[in-house]
């Protein structure tokens, strides 16, 4: 059993340890804490907020929940602030800056006085990036999510962010509602505060803390408006001064057998693509290898067993209803690691052997009685994507698994913006649409792969194409999108020569994506091909220096244990 360090811990060096006690205290004393909360342990609260990030407007009532907790604990509560990453107010994409996160909330939890640590944070690219931090960090760290928001109503209908917000995109681009409907659609699609509500990233990566054992048991789901949000705050200052007594780090819960457990969770969950590189990227910071392959393998196993948006017709709230990630993992128990250990100190088997709830059958289906009988993302190779990409086959149109087309290509994101709706375009809709130049070295990797139809398609009635690229796509999105292309474009991968009118094959049930070219072909334009140009300064250029592709987490090479292999 280890002694809390409290304030003493990480002594600035003066050259004279007493002197830098007697100093820190001082300064501590001035912010009115009496001497016994002063020799009490510290327990560090990362705070995510920013105006800049609707998902966390109720980050000051978690504080103080957190707080209380701490306080009635024994503890020492200490706030401190880190980057906040707010998933549609940055540009040019959130994902650029989640390693720069992670490195935050990593230097703050190593150089401040604190024996351990709750991370508070819930949109999408800040829960990876702070998991990311602490695990690099060591010490004792606990997850508090914000939580999903609640849905709003419009003429009847149950809306929710951001699927909702696709689905009317969809139908305005078509023609079949107004600009006024789709103006009021606006004002009711996120009515209260929190994350997406629905299985978005937010949402699968709030599943996978709880899964991964780096959350109190049931508060993945909990939405951010109710009461049993701040209780679940509370609890968790209470089980983060539990750590300094007995000590458990965030790599005796992040290991191989609970990262696979996270991975059979997100699967029946038909949860978010994004969710992938995130857990690549969190297990890659412990040496753990997360291989595409052993993803295939897991999710040809995997049944689907939740009925939620974007795969099926729920909302989050109706998930927490239902019984959450407690009851998912219930029915996923014969395919589950059991000895896995959480932060609360328990066992997955000890938590599963607990007494069982009530659970909507409407909602999360039994393992006997799925979706669908494999897991709602798969991984594809082929001459395309010779190190892999990305499909989401539960939200994906299952006429188009075994298709060749003709590829119509954009060269960037712009380019894309640019010619879509041009009314010009050659495109029909048994054609592949690809996107090159949207993956982590050219472009930050932002969530541009979920391509519009275009417009004199869409106002024609067709509602899904077969679209590729070395791009993301949010959580919230769906149809047949294979994304995460490795090597990218601008790394010289397959797709940095594709040109419109090329043939690609697409194989779901053999897992394959290819590229119709003959291999001469392909070499005479790699002759003339060369890289986009690099920023020469700053973050930017740190990021496009350092960043990995997708099979790797999309992580900083000096950032990942160099024990993880990946392939």
């Amino acid at each position: 059993m280890r002694k809390p360090q409290g304030l003493d811990g990480g002594l600035t060096n003066y050259g004279d340890r007493d002197f830098s006690r007697y100093l820190r205290r001082s300064f501590a004393r001035s912010m009115g804490l009496s001497q016994e909360l002063l020799g009490k342990p510290v327990i560090g609260i990362a705070v995510s907020g920013s105006g800049f990030n609707n998902c966390h407007r109720t980050m000051d009532e978690l504080t103080a929940a957190v707080s209380r907790g701490v306080l009635s604990g024994g503890g020492l509560p200490a706030p401190f602030p880190t980057i906040s990453l707010g998933e549609v107010f940055l540009h040019p994409t959130s994902m650029m800056f989640r390693n720069l996160m992670s490195m935050d909330v990593e230097e703050m939890i190593r150089a401040q006085p604190m024996d351990a640590v709750v991370l508070i944070g819930g949109c999408d690219k800040t829960v990876p990036a702070q998991l990311m931090g602490a695990a690099s960090a060591g010490k004792p760290a606990i997850q508090l999510v914000t939580g999903p928001m609640m849905t709003g109503r419009y003429r009847g209908e149950r809306l929710g962010a951001c699927t909702d917000c696709r689905r009317f995109w969809a139908k305005y681009r078509a023609g079949e509602v107004s600009e006024t409907e789709v103006s009021e659609v606006e004002g009711n699609l996120a009515v209260t505060a929190g994350t997406c509500a629905v299985m978005g990233t937010a949402s699968s990566m709030a599943c996978i803390t709880e899964a991964l054992g780096m959350s109190l048991p049931g508060t993945a789901a909990i939405p951010a408006v109710h009461s049993a949000r701040m209780v679940a705050a509370e609890e968790t200052g209470k089980a983060a001064v539990r750590l300094t007594q007995q000590p458990i780090t965030p790599d005796e819960v992040i290991t191989e057998q609970s990262a696979e457990n996270a991975l059979r969770v997100l699967l029946a969950l038909g949860g978010s693509t994004n969710a992938i590189i995130h857990l690549t990227a969190i297990a890659g910071r412990l040496g753990i290898p997360l291989s595409l392959a052993r993803l295939n393998e897991i999710s040809d196993e995997t049944p689907v067993l939740v009925d939620l948006k974007p795969v099926g017709e729920g909302y989050m709230e109706d998930f927490y209803a239902a019984g959450g990630v407690g009851a998912v993992l219930q029915e996923l128990r014969p395919l589950l690691h059991l000895d896995c250990m959480g932060v609360d100190g328990h066992t997955l088997r000890e938590r599963l052997d607990g007494p069982k709830s009530w659970v909507d059958r409407k909602v999360i289906h039994r393992f006997s009685e799925p979706i669908s009988s494999s897991g709602g993302i798969v991984s594809l190779s082929g001459s395309l994507a010779p190190r892999g990409a990305i499909l989401k086959r539960a939200a994906a149109t299952p006429s188009l698994f075994e298709t060749e087309g003709r590829a119509v290509v954009f060269e960037n994101v712009d380019d894309m913006a640019k010619r879509i709706d041009d009314p010009n375009l050659e495109v029909l809709p048994n054609d592949i649409l690809v996107l090159k130049n949207a993956g982590p070295l050219a472009a930050g990797m932002p969530e541009a792969g979920y391509l519009p139809i275009p417009g004199k398609l869409a106002r024609a009635g067709i509602k899904d194409m077969i679209r590729i690229s070395d791009a993301r796509m949010s959580g919230t999105a769906y149809g047949t999108i294979i994304l995460h292309v490795a090597p990218e474009a601008a790394a010289g991968g397959p797709l940095a020569i594709v040109r419109s009118g090329d043939r690609i094959a697409l194989s779901v049930a053999e897992k394959r994506v290819d590229l119709l070219v003959p291999e001469e072909e392909q070499k005479r334009r790699f002759a003339s091909w060369s890289p986009p140009p690099q920023p020469d300064r700053g973050y930017a250029a740190l990021y496009r220096r350092s960043v990995l592709q997708a099979p790797e987490g999309c992580d900083f090479d000096f950032l990942v244990k160099q024990t993880a292999e990946f392939d």
